[in-house]
């Protein structure tokens, strides 16, 4: 089996290529500079040369606030990218697995978000990741659609580094305490991406580590595992100056892998022990 993992430099890109190689996989693992998504003459070319089985696609604009400045670039690689895809991947037969998010719910549930529920965007990055699940769903037949949340991994920038950061430079640091998510292990969500498309169980699906929590509660559980000597305060979004429309509650519950599988993913907290571990080994 040969796998096209694009956006490989990124965070999430570097963990699924690291995994999949340790499983023996043929991992052609490509950069932005090596392959734009955004570019349809390139991917085709190099999918065409390639003949992957499978694309996972890491490739995004993840930078919320970002988005909100650069609407172009946003829709270019968190839509148009996954369309060119879609549509290479349907004349080459390869399978198409996409990541998308959290964002392109509304956050008005108070109760965990399954595949089923109707999904409203709030902002310009949860509008181009839904436009990118619409594109790959009129065009490629045989897709998974990934959707995960608050991810974090030893590679690229995440709430975990930035924590820390905070904390070796500050006392005390100031976190919003009312929006509720769920951190995912980005080893834990190269795992499921592994099983299922094994599977051939095609269709969307919600892959995040089990439970919540907000951020607040978050950044705790990260400084006291890091056994930091620092003070995080809770505080109320309206307290920053963050003029992005942002989902109160994301909560995904990975309800078709709890219908169709024994896939089942570990709690939030229980990764990030993990994590903190594999962090330590690395003496950063």
């Amino acid at each position: 089996m040969k796998i096209l993992v694009t956006g490989a430099g990124g965070q999430l890109g570097t963990e699924v290529c690291t995994y999949l190689r340790s499983l023996k996989y043929m991992v052609v693992g490509a950069t932005r500079r090596e392959l734009d998504i955004t570019k349809f003459k390139k991917v085709h070319t190099f999918i065409m040369q390639e003949k992957p089985d499978y694309v996972i696609n890491c490739a995004a604009l993840t930078d919320v606030a970002g988005c909100e400045k650069k609407i172009r670039d946003a829709y270019l690689i968190n839509a148009v990218g996954p369309q060119n895809l879609a549509s290479v991947c349907m004349d080459s037969n390869a399978v198409l697995v996409h990541i998308s998010s959290d964002y392109v719910f509304d956050g008005k549930k108070s109760t965990p978000y399954l595949e089923f529920d109707h999904v409203n965007p709030l902002s310009i990055y949860g509008k181009s990741k839904l436009a990118g699940e619409q594109m790959i769903q009129v065009l490629c037949p045989r897709h998974y659609i990934i959707r995960t949340s608050w991810l974090y991994g030893l590679d690229g920038k995440n709430f975990v580094k930035k924590v820390l950061d905070l904390a070796r430079e500050n006392k005390e640091i100031r976190i919003v305490n009312d929006q509720r998510g769920t951190p995912t292990y980005t080893k834990d969500l190269a795992a499921v991406l592994e099983y299922l498309i094994n599977t051939g169980a095609y269709g969307t699906y919600h892959v995040s580590n089990s439970g919540e929590c907000t951020w607040y509660e978050f950044a705790s559980k990260i400084v006291e595992l890091f056994q930091l000597e620092t003070t995080v305060k809770p505080i109320s979004s309206s307290e920053l100056d963050d003029y992005v429309k942002r989902p109160v509650y994301s909560v995904l519950r990975n309800y078709l892998l709890e219908l169709t599988g024994d896939k089942i993913m570990r709690p939030w907290f229980e990764a990030l022990q993990d994590y903190v571990g594999e962090w330590k080994k690395l003496d950063r």
